[in-house]
């Protein structure tokens, strides 16, 4: 008998629900019953009316209060088709509300047992029986409806504003959800001379203006700006601004479906249109693998713009000097072995990772079709004098050895078999006023995977 009286005034919280979800808010739903009878209804209303406050379960409360001429609504029952969140959980005790009844559970923010149990503390001086699970495919079925429409609604936004090329690919959402430790809002261009309209995912976080320094943070081949979540954290507290794209080809940047649409001198034409159009300042470069490959060709350009380089595992492959054994090794792998694990290559290299972390790293590439630009990446080092992008590299070494007037930060992960200590120290040589290398001997190739450290310390280093 009182599972269906309970089923019968959830059906009303329901309808409540569903007239949130009409007016594009989340469909939550309440109602408060006394005696049998309805006293008040309330439906989410945090977006029209502004209010973070207004969750169905409030406002039906002080309906009720306003109702009885009394905030003590003793007697009643508030029938909600969420579990309730700590505000509303805190509402409802200082109500006195003897009972309280919810559809679905919340595992995200529930105060009703899924994340915490308010309503379970002896200490309080009201205890409030609780009964969930009413109804609870209903509720749920139309809360999963509400944010399919939402995220078919986003896709279609992101789609008018940056329409996908028809030689690209784009790597779906949904490979990116719930990635540990990446909860940055994701930015987009498309607009860029280079781009042509095809569309370049960047972080972008902190102060946009009068930060003390811009940490510009290029990743290489097979990573994306992911790699840098130990890093960013750190940056962001000392009050700077942090910038991390996706190179076109990785992370939530788009997938040219050919190979040769990577080229060196089109992808450091890109980097250079963002920094100008992001106006980054006082900017230090930070580079790993072959980031540092087209980002050490940046400051030359723009002189003006940089004030400090960090970098970790990289190269300046000018064309005039053979190739490192193990980068020559590197691409013949990717030759050999073209659908390689990315997750499984973190794995190796990185004994401390989580799965779920290597796995963030193929989310990118959900299949053959997306990984041109892991095919094209390792060729892209010059191998010989008169390779593409050879003599602008070269430039850069005069530029690093002579002009350069910033500071420098060389931090070498000793058990890379493809950029390790001898590449590192011929780069350091080559970088006027920079000091020996920072070691880390249990680091291999991904650096920034040991990256809070050396955050830290880079941190103290550029600002002293």
């Amino acid at each position: 008998m009182q599972l269906q009286q309970d089923e019968h005034w959830m059906r009303q919280a329901l309808a409540q629900a569903q007239a949130a979800a009409l007016a594009g808010e989340v469909p939550v739903g309440a109602v408060v019953v006394k005696d049998g009878q309805v006293i008040a209804t309330g439906r989410n209303a945090p977006v029209s009316g502004h209010d973070p406050t207004a969750h169905a379960e409030i406002v039906a409360l002080r309906t009720a209060a306003q109702q009885l001429g009394n905030y003590r609504l003793d007697g009643c029952t508030l029938y909600v088709t969420l579990e309730p969140c700590a505000m509303c959980s805190g509402a409802m005790l200082h109500a006195r509300v003897p009972r309280v009844v919810f559809g679905a559970t919340d595992p995200k923010t529930g105060a009703a047992g899924s994340v915490l149990n308010l309503f379970r503390h002896a200490e309080l001086n009201h205890h409030t029986e609780v009964h969930g699970g009413v109804l609870a495919h209903d509720c749920g079925a139309l809360l999963s409806a509400f944010f399919r429409h939402r995220r078919s609604q986003q896709r279609a936004q992101a789609l008018a504003s940056h329409p996908l090329r028809d030689d690209a690919l784009r790597t779906p959402d949904v490979a990116f959800a719930s990635l540990p430790d990446y909860p940055w809002a994701p930015h987009y261009t498309s607009d860029l001379p280079s781009l042509a309209g095809v569309r370049m995912h960047y972080l972008d976080e902190g102060p946009s203006s009068q930060a003390p320094r811009t940490w510009l943070c290029l990743h290489g081949n097979p990573s994306w700006s992911y790699l840098y979540r130990r890093m960013i954290p750190v940056f962001l507290a000392a009050g700077d601004r942090v910038v991390a794209p996706d190179l076109i080809g990785f992370g939530k940047s788009d997938k040219p479906k050919k190979d040769s649409f990577h080229q060196f001198a089109w992808h450091r034409q890109v980097l250079l249109e963002l920094i100008n159009r992001l106006d980054l300042r006082n900017t230090v470069l930070v580079v790993q693998g072959a980031g540092g490959m087209l980002g050490l060709t940046l400051p030359m350009a723009m002189p003006e713009r940089f004030t400090g380089l960090l970098a970790m595992n990289t190269l300046l492959a000018t064309g005039d000097a053979p190739l490192p054994p193990g980068l020559v090794a590197w691409r013949a792998m990717c030759a050999k072995k073209p659908l390689y694990s990315v997750a499984r290559l973190l794995a190796r290299g990185n004994p401390h990772l989580r799965d779920e972390e290597c796995s963030a790293y193929d989310a990118p590439f959900p299949d053959r079709g997306y990984r041109a630009a892991l095919r094209a990446f390792p060729a892209l080092a010059p191998g010989h004098p008169d390779a593409e992008g050879a003599a602008v590299l070269r430039t850069a070494r005069s530029f690093w050895q002579h002009e350069w007037q910033g500071r420098s930060l060389v931090v070498v992960g000793a058990q890379d078999p493809v950029l390790g200590m001898p590449v590192m120290r011929a780069l350091q040589r080559n970088i006027r006023g920079c000091p020996p290398p920072m070691v880390l001997p249990h680091a291999g190739h991904f650096v920034p995977e040991h990256g809070q450290a050396i955050a830290a310390q880079a941190v103290e280093y550029f600002s002293s």
